[in-house]
């Protein structure tokens, strides 16, 4: 395929003309009209469908949505009360190790959930339920027992008034991975089906704080091809680099956590570590408090450093939108959240920060330059879905939640046209010299643009040669 090379016949560019694309290796070669089939050479009829680089996520956690495929799902929308939640458990298959893992659990499920909640739903096998913001673990007896909670002395583990473990486990995802019975990080060759038929052909990993192993499992799955998709890694620790073909390092990924905030001081020597070792920063942002915290450490460590960027900024108060730009910061925003859990945020959140949540408009209009992203598993992970609901910000019920803040559906597409070291920025093309990482569409753009949706991706190539994609999962 590669020798042969491929001739994409009357594709759509720019949303505009149409012409012929020639893809020769893993580059666009030629474009022009009517170009002579090579020896070979396949051909793909495009009939004026869209012709677009690859799109981009900007924010997404792989080996979580990995792992997602293998638990049991315990919030919304397949579970919605306390019934459902017993039985989603009671008849969840445990793993090789006789562990129950379920994710995507909101309170309003049933509310708060502690090891003696969970012993109610599931007394005979150990438990442990995330949180669908994945700050979060819950954990029954079993599993408490199991993790050694109660003579642990890391800080996320909740305790009673006594000194106790309540089973509530904060923000130690790899401390917690200790405590487990060993296992290799999951193969990524599902997830992998599944964002090519999303069309989606580059990733920005944001997990933090990667493992040698963790790193090692990335370069791996890229170089055997079970992740085609071009990866940029944002936990790659100080002083490491990725080193993987398609695997680029990005920047440093802090987390300023919303249920311990640090300190001014040591944010801001974190900030400037890093920027000491040639790293932009990406910082974890989710409350108003992080994000001021965020923008005062800034000041703190120093002049402003080219790269870094805001991840989430799920609310952003007005007066600190022009202290955003003055930095030169970049946002990496998830708008799906809204469709998502829209009518979560507007009845738990204060009226008057309403307009504050998940702003893209308004920090544009700025001159901030805005990456979207899904952050999947715990936002939707369709592409198309994110846009929609960049456009419209519309909640499950039909709700609008901040209207000010809508797009276009063609700034939101050019937010996904944008490469993993520019989220943002540079708007990718379909031109000679350029990756033939590409995504043809059924339809002409503006046809596409019209109603954004997954049923428009009909090819998908990955250096040059054709994906076969997973159909995207419903429910």
């Amino acid at each position: 395929m590669k020798e042969a090379g491929l001739l994409l016949r009357d594709a759509e560019l720019d949303g505009a003309g149409r012409a012929d694309v020639r893809v020769t290796g893993d580059g666009v070669t030629e474009i022009g009209h009517r170009l002579p089939r090579r020896p070979g050479e396949q051909v793909v009829e495009c009939r004026g469908g869209a012709l677009l680089p690859g799109l981009c996520d900007h924010h997404l956690h792989l080996h979580a949505l990995a792992a997602r495929r293998r638990s049991v799902p315990c919030g919304p929308p397949q579970v919605t009360d306390h019934a459902g939640l017993a039985a989603a458990l009671r008849d969840a298959a445990p793993d090789e190790h006789g562990w129950i893992r379920g994710t995507g659990y909101v309170e309003s499920v049933a509310g708060d959930l502690g090891a003696a909640d969970l012993d109610r739903l599931q007394p005979h096998r150990p438990v442990r339920v995330q949180h669908r913001s994945g700050a979060l673990w819950m954990l029954n007896s079993r599993a408490v027992a199991a993790a050694g909670l109660a003579t642990a002395t890391h800080p996320g583990i909740e305790r009673d008034p006594r000194g106790d473990p309540t089973g509530r486990l904060w923000r130690a995802d790899d401390w917690l991975r200790t405590r487990l019975p060993p296992s290799r990080p999951l193969p990524l060759d599902e997830v992998a089906r599944e964002l090519t038929g999303f069309g989606i052909t580059a990733v920005t990993d944001a997990t933090p704080d990667l493992d040698p192993a963790a790193l090692d499992a990335f370069d791996r799955a890229v170089a055997g091809g079970a992740l085609p998709q071009r990866l940029h890694l944002l936990g790659v620790p100080l002083g490491a680099t990725a080193t993987g073909p398609r695997v680029s390092t990005g920047p440093y990924k802090i987390v300023i956590a919303d249920s311990s905030l640090p300190g001014l001081d040591d944010l801001s020597d974190r900030i400037r570590a890093a920027h000491g070792k040639g790293r932009p920063i990406a910082a974890h942002c989710v409350t108003r408090e992080a994000l001021l915290l965020l923008l005062a450490a800034l000041d703190q460590a120093g002049p402003a450093f080219k790269g870094d960027r805001v991840e989430h900024a799920a609310l952003v108060p007005s007066e600190t939108i022009g202290d955003i730009a003055r930095r030169g910061l970049r946002v990496v925003t998830q708008p799906g959240f809204i469709a998502d859990r829209g009518d979560d945020y507007l009845r738990d959140i204060p009226a008057e920060d309403h307009r504050d949540l998940y702003r893209y408009g308004s920090l544009r209009a700025a001159g901030v330059p805005v990456g979207l992203s899904s952050d999947a598993p715990y936002g939707p992970l369709d592409p198309w879905q994110v846009m929609s609901a960049a456009v419209h910000r519309r909640a499950r019920s039909g709700t609008t939640a901040g209207p000010a803040e809508r797009v276009t559906a063609l700034t939101a597409l050019h937010a996904y046209l944008t490469p993993p070291e520019d989220p943002g920025g540079r708007i990718r093309k379909v031109a000679i010299g350029a990756p033939a990482d590409l995504v043809l569409l059924h339809t002409p753009l503006a046809e596409a643009l019209r109603r954004p949706s997954v049923s428009l991706v009909r090819t998908v190539l990955i250096e040059g040669r054709p994906v076969s994609p997973t159909p995207p999962r419903t429910g």
